[in-house]
């Protein structure tokens, strides 16, 4: 199956196009002046409205966004010039001068999304409308250290030089790019990736925990609810871990370490991770896996009350979330427990960095 693929326009929106249905209105008449942070707020907002729109013209970039029409003709001309936009058409004539129209050219940025994990590296390199230009996997390079990652990138980067924007997954806790919690991979600990990488390749570089990029994928492409609860639990390669979303906000905590379910205390002598150490071993272990899921089910129900849970489909198949459901209903009163969903943990996890990578794109000055 194809991983983190954005197939239809709908679903690659980002955070910063939810926002943009807000109709918030910048009045920027009297505003333009050589101030980065103005431009930079112009460009995202022009990006965004042609992404949404498909094409416009100058009077309805005008209208939309509140900015003057000068404003948007000065924009517009510098990003045709650059080859970011393109002229779509010519509008019919309503007794005045024809209006031209213009659409955003998604190949002039890619993005590149690549996660680690403890057996294989997975990547996949997109345009600003999530169309996949290739994916790929090689060895894990959470095995060797930063070094091969960089050359990993680097021969991507060369193939693909119009990539503006890098997403990075880790199976550990990361607090503003720096790798705070990550067990097994001692190189990488304490490392600043986001620092490294935007030195190294001089374009924006975002690092995420495995679990908060794929509750993000499976939010933007998969959730109806308004402002949902979710909660995405993985058992993984390196510990079990947890995505959270509350009320549609991703949560990280005050340390950045939100999520590491692994050392909640389920029994007197055992937590959640050391509950699942032999998972695969017996009939006897699954029972005991499936009592300790549904307890942690149970905890999550009583503390957030989630609309949802998410499991990875490669990890627990449609009889066995049968098992949990009805487990988890005999700590917890049925009707309060959330919906339990099977999905697909890899493409979720790479169509959140690839959602985390569009909104550095569409950002950029």
């Amino acid at each position: 199956m194809p991983l983190g693929l954005y197939n239809d326009r709908h679903t690659i929106r980002t955070n910063a196009f939810t926002k943009m249905a807000d109709g918030v209105n910048l009045d920027m008449n009297e505003l333009f002046t050589n101030s980065k942070d103005i431009q930079k707020a112009i460009l995202q907002k022009l990006r965004l409205l042609l992404l949404e729109l498909g094409s416009a013209t100058k009077v309805e970039l005008s209208q939309k966004l509140g900015i003057s029409f000068p404003t948007v003709s000065k924009f517009l001309s510098r990003m045709e010039q650059e080859g970011e936009v393109v002229l779509s058409g010519i509008d019919d004539s309503s007794g005045g001068r024809r209006a031209m129209r213009y659409r955003y050219n998604p190949e002039y940025m890619l993005g590149l999304a690549i996660f680690l994990e403890k057996n294989e590296t997975n990547y996949s390199v997109f345009n600003c409308l999530g169309v996949l230009k290739e994916q790929g996997k090689t060895g894990s390079l959470l095995m060797d250290d930063v070094s091969s990652v960089t050359r990993h990138i680097e021969i991507i980067m060369q193939k693909y030089p119009q990539i503006a924007s890098i997403a990075i997954g880790v199976p550990g806790s990361v607090k503003n790019g720096e790798i705070i919690y990550i067990p097994n991979y001692k190189q990488f600990h304490s490392f600043d990736l986001k620092g490294h990488f935007e030195k190294q390749f001089s374009i924006p570089v975002v690092i995420e925990n495995d679990m908060n990029a794929a509750v993000l994928g499976y939010n933007h492409v998969h959730s109806d609810e308004e402002n949902p609860t979710l909660i995405y639990i993985y058992l993984g390669q390196n510990g079990p871990g947890a995505g959270i979303i509350v009320n549609g906000n991703l949560i990280r905590g005050s340390t950045f370490f939100s999520g590491e379910i692994q050392f909640i205390p389920l029994y007197n002598e055992q937590n959640f991770g050391q509950a699942l150490e032999h998972r695969l071993e017996s009939d006897t272990h699954q029972e005991k896996t499936v009592d300790a899921i549904s307890r942690m089910v149970t905890t999550f129900t009583a503390l957030l009350n989630p609309h949802m849970v998410i499991f990875n489909s490669a990890e627990i198949d449609g009889p066995m979330l049968e098992l949990i459901r009805k487990k988890s209903a005999v700590y917890i009163t049925g009707e309060h427990l959330p919906k339990l969903v099977l999905s697909n943990w890899m493409q979720d996890y790479l169509s959140g960095l690839q959602s985390l990578a569009l909104d550095l794109m569409v950002s950029r000055t």
